[in-house]
Parts: C-alpha cells; sequence; structure tokens
C-alpha cells in the first residue's frame, strides 16, 4: 500500500513539475530569462534538470541515475551509499587524505559517489612528488587493499598494511609474528581515523553548510591547513621551552650557583 502511494504521488510531482515547466516556457516569448538574478536563473535551470533525471526515472522505473541531483540549492552534491547502520545514506565531499609523522595533506576532494580503493596510487605519486622518493609503508583501509594496489605496492618496493593474500603460514612463531605486525599496523592506520575524529570535534567538519562547491572547498582545506598550523606552533614551543632551559643549565653551570633571579632579570631586559 504505501508503494503505491509513494509511486503516485512521485508521478504527480513529476507531472506538477511539468506543467510549470511548460508555463515558465510559454511566458519566454514575452520576456527573456535572463532578465531574472543570477541565482533564480540557476535554480531554474537545476530544477529542469531535475524534472528530467525523475522523469527517466519514473518512466524506466529505476531508482537511481548518472549525477543524480538532490538538492537545488546544492546540486552538486551527491547521495553516497554507506551502509552505516546510523545512516545508510550520507550526502556531501568525499576526502582523502594522507597523514604523514603527524601531518594531514589533503589529496582529494570530490562529491561524486566512487570508489575511493582507486585513489591509493595517485596518493602514493603525490607523497613521492612532495618528498622526491616513495614510502617504506602505506597503512591503508580494507578497500584500498584490491590486486591493482598490491601490485603496484610491490613493484615499488612498498609495505602494504593488512594480511597477506593465501593461506597462513604453518610455522606458529611466524604467522604470530605477522599478526602481531597486523596489529601494529592497524595501530598506525588509526591516526588517519584520530585526525577526522578531531577535524569533526575541534573544527566542526561534519557541519559545513556553505551552498557553493569552491566555498565547500575551500573551508575543508582551511580547516586541515589549521590543524596543521596548530601542529606546526606546538612544537615551535617545545623547541622554545628546550632552547630556554639550556641556557639556563649552561648559565647554572658558568656562575657556579643557580642565579634564578638575574637570569629573569636579563631576559626582561
Amino acid at each position: 500500500m504505501f508503494r503505491k502511494e509513494k509511486t503516485s504521488s512521485s508521478r504527480e510531482v513529476v507531472e506538477f513539475s511539468k506543467k510549470n515547466l511548460s508555463s515558465i516556457n510559454e511566458l519566454k516569448k514575452y520576456a527573456d530569462l535572463s532578465l531574472l538574478k543570477s541565482n533564480l536563473y540557476r535554480d531554474l535551470l537545476v530544477i529542469d534538470t531535475l524534472y528530467q533525471q525523475q522523469q527517466y526515472m519514473y518512466d524506466n522505473n529505476v531508482k537511481s541515475v548518472n549525477d543524480r541531483i538532490v538538492s537545488i540549492h546544492q546540486p552538486h552534491v551527491r547521495p553516497i551509499v554507506r551502509g552505516k547502520a546510523g545512516a545508510h545514506t550520507e550526502f556531501g565531499a568525499k576526502i582523502s587524505i594522507s597523514v604523514v609523522d603527524g601531518w594531514s595533506f589533503l589529496d582529494t576532494i570530490n562529491f561524486d559517489a566512487y570508489n575511493e580503493g582507486s585513489e591509493l596510487i595517485s596518493q602514493i605519486e603525490q607523497y613521492k612528488d612532495r618528498f622526491g622518493y616513495y614510502p617504506e609503508s602505506a597503512h591503508a583501509d580494507k578497500i584500498y587493499r584490491n590486486k591493482v594496489n598490491r601490485a603496484y605496492c610491490k613493484k615499488h618496493g612498498i609495505r602494504i598494511s593488512g594480511p597477506c593474500l593465501g593461506r597462513p603460514p604453518k610455522d606458529l612463531k611466524l604467522r604470530k609474528e605477522q599478526k602481531e605486525i597486523q596489529r601494529q599496523d592497524e595501530a598506525v592506520r588509526n591516526t588517519v581515523e584520530g585526525c577526522f575524529g578531531v577535524a569533526k570535534r575541534r573544527y566542526k567538519l561534519d557541519r559545513i553548510f556553505t551552498k557553493i562547491k569552491g566555498s565547500s572547498k575551500s573551508l575543508i582545506a582551511l580547516i586541515f591547513m589549521v590543524m596543521n598550523l596548530e601542529k606546526a606552533m606546538a612544537f615551535i614551543a617545545v623547541v622554545y621551552f628546550f632552547i630556554i632551559n639550556t641556557f639556563r643549565r649552561i648559565i647554572r653551570q658558568v656562575q657556579g650557583s643557580p642565579q634564578v633571579i638575574l637570569f629573569k632579570t636579563l631576559i626582561i631586559q
């Protein structure tokens, strides 16, 4: 019963949209649409494309279409099926980052639904462009451990995280060593999950409400830039206090007794 009502409602929406667009096409004979404001003209073009997509899905009895529009004000956003318990479908940008020694590098921002496992090779090549050599190991999620990526890593001498292909070795000691390496690899890979957690919790990465595609990309890039700046400032603070403490020890050794007040007076002057 619910399915019939849903189909009937979809048909009515398509018919109403067709009627309204036909009325607008009649008005075009008397006035040019360029007289509309830029945002209204853009919305009209999006609505026309949206109507064509809905009409195609209704006529062919399908539930999906390429580059499906789900928001008039954000036509670049695509539905991304994730299969999670809390949200089966998500909307927004797909972000791929690589973390090297705690520094986050934003590699990809894409609003289309695609298999992110195909990005490992390009991310490794970007690493080579940044540092001049290939990494010793790549710690990635299960979706990245396909045959193509494994063959690429093997060709360039890169160890990819995760269990080895084939049967486990019969030697119990060797099997235990492999499990320990896998456990350590997962611990290292959790650094990426931690970066996303910090970006969402402290910098509101999951609450971006900009409507323009370029503005969303800029805001996402700024979030990761600020995260790296915070790490840089913490590193500078550690170096600063290390230098101060070193000078204090040198002065104490030269003077023979700790002249803390004199040292502070000299710093103030």
